[in-house]
């Protein structure tokens, strides 16, 4: 009666909750790697974010360049006078007065200037051109992250339903036990101890169902969140670990010949160097003579009143060209100089620890995959030989020539074997995604591995639906 009572109540529990999801929208998108891929690229901020970095640069290098174009300007200036100069001339024995200006000065004119030669700012250009370089390459170095997370929180979807399919296998296995050995206890063919053994074996599978059922739960908000979708919509990740295991047959690299060529982090060091050499040939370029040309077109006007008719605009126009040839400033080129070139050595050094780490985090990728195929070599032998065992273990019961104790480990020991085989697959992935961030790998290197690219639409559905739940 109680546990009767027991599954009412749990099965008035499951009716609530599944009465919660379907208030929430009963749709339930069904998504692969490449949607999941796709979802996320397209509603990421870290990506949008780094996009309009690249943004922001490419208006900054064409404002550096606006300094080669002459730069023209218009100025206007008013000056009212409040005592005039005096000039004192003496005539013999007779000193004379004499004020000088009008109340009122006025003058406006164009003026425009730019640089002929100016070693300095062309080097500063290039500069400005590289930064345009690292921001795109800060940008991939975003997406690449963002791929990464989202592949490996996918494969961690598909063990958690793996595993909750092979704990509910499980407990199926485990109740169908109790009901032959509470069968034959009722017909006397077996002790009450075996019933209780197996009602106990029972009870002890019924938990792992729940927590691996939250567990699921949970690894799709994960994922959710790195899509950057709502939480309430539903999506339900296609396929199983099963689907990838003839990846773990095409990785062949030997630890001795990882090529870092394309890591975006090397990729940032190489552009931050060359900004450094561009900046020490900048800072040498300050002992350069600059020459620039100068040009002013201005109108001039003097009045003691406010009258139009008194202004006689006076116009004159100046062209000069200026010459500077730097002697001594204190010493502060010369340190700038040495600064740049203590920047160069410190970016040196810490090239070669990024290097070293990555070298490292690759070779331990390359030997959790190896570690990985080994445990999944041995848990597919130990999977068959565990079935087999099973299935004879159930069948000498079932003629009594085996006890329930021979039963319960047999199929623990089954139980055990799908775990590790389904774990040495996911071992395997999420190493194998560890090491293409390490080596940079593209994505569209990588789609080479997905599958079910029949269900692509699914970005657009739950586009749509998180659209219409907006309007609501």
């Amino acid at each position: 009666m109680i546990k009767i009572l027991k599954f009412i109540w749990l099965g008035a529990i499951m009716l609530v909750c599944a009465s919660s999801v379907f208030a929430q929208g009963t749709d339930t998108v069904a998504i692969t790697l490449k949607d999941a891929w796709d979802i996320a690229l397209s509603k990421s901020l870290t990506v949008m974010v780094a996009d309009k970095e690249i943004e922001k640069t490419g208006y900054e290098k064409k404002g550096a360049y606006a300094s080669l174009f002459p730069n023209v300007a218009f100025s206007g200036n008013y000056q009212r006078t409040i005592k005039k100069q005096t000039m004192v001339m003496k005539m013999g024995d007779v000193s004379q007065k004499i004020s000088m200006g009008t109340d009122n000065n006025m003058s406006g004119g164009f003026s425009a200037s730019m640089p002929l030669v100016n070693v300095a700012l062309w080097r500063s250009l290039d500069i400005s051109g590289m930064g345009v370089d690292l921001a795109v390459e800060k940008a991939r170095q975003s997406r690449q992250d963002l791929i990464n997370q989202v592949e490996q929180a996918f494969y961690t979807c598909l063990l958690a339903s793996d595993l909750c399919n092979v704990y509910k296998e499980n407990y199926s296995n485990a109740e169908e036990n109790y009901r032959q050995t509470k069968a034959k206890y009722e017909s006397g063919r077996v002790a009450k101890y075996d019933m209780i053994r197996a009602e106990v074996n029972m009870q002890n599978a019924e938990p792992n169902v729940y927590d691996s059922q939250n567990s699921l739960m949970l690894a799709l908000w994960q994922l959710k969140a790195l899509m950057g979708v709502n939480l309430n919509t539903n999506i339900k990740c296609i396929g199983s670990l099963s689907d990838y295991t003839y990846q773990m047959y095409q990785i062949v690299m030997a630890a001795d010949t990882i090529d870092l060529s394309k890591n975006s982090t090397l990729k940032q060091l190489d552009i931050q160097e060359d900004i450094l050499e561009k900046t020490y040939k900048m800072q040498v370029a300050q002992y350069y003579p600059t020459l620039a040309a100068t040009a002013q077109y201005n109108w001039v006007s003097m009045s003691n009143d406010f009258k139009i008719a008194h202004y006689d605009w006076n116009p004159y126009s100046v062209a000069a060209l200026s010459l500077q040839i730097p002697i001594f400033s204190g010493l502060q080129r010369l340190n700038n100089v040495r600064q740049v070139k203590v920047q160069q050595q410190q970016l040196e050094l810490q090239k070669e620890n990024a290097r070293r780490g990555l070298i490292v985090a690759a070779k331990q990728s390359l030997s959790s995959l190896e570690t990985a195929l080994k445990q999944y070599k041995a848990a597919e032998a130990t999977l068959e030989g565990a079935t087999t065992g099973y299935d004879i273990a159930k069948k000498m019961y079932e003629v009594g020539r085996a006890t329930i104790l021979e039963v319960n480990d047999a199929q623990l020991a089954l139980l055990q074997s799908k775990l590790n085989l389904h774990q040495a697959v996911y071992s395997y992935l999420t190493a194998k995604s560890s090491l293409d961030l390490v080596l940079g790998v593209e994505r569209a290197d990588k789609e080479m591995f997905g599958k079910g690219d029949q269900m692509q639409p699914a970005r657009q559905l739950i586009i749509k639906k998180e659209e219409s739940t907006s309007a609501e």
